[in-house]
């Protein structure tokens, strides 16, 4: 398991939720972080789900 982060920031750059979460690889953290992005109504903000190499797994702007 490896730490991913998950970013939401609101239109004027405030962050929004900043959190870390564990995931066995990229596809399974695109999968937590879409669930969670879900839970909290933010699928529509822009996001961003980083990797610990630093790549981004999901993104929306």
């Amino acid at each position: 398991m490896v730490d991913y982060m998950l970013t939401v920031f609101s239109k004027e750059g405030e962050s929004l939720l900043n959190e870390s979460f564990a995931a066995q690889n990229d596809d399974e953290a695109k999968t937590i972080g879409q669930k969670r992005l879900d839970e909290e109504g933010y699928t529509e903000h822009t996001h961003r789900c980083v990797a610990p190499n630093a790549r981004l797994v999901l993104f929306h702007r």
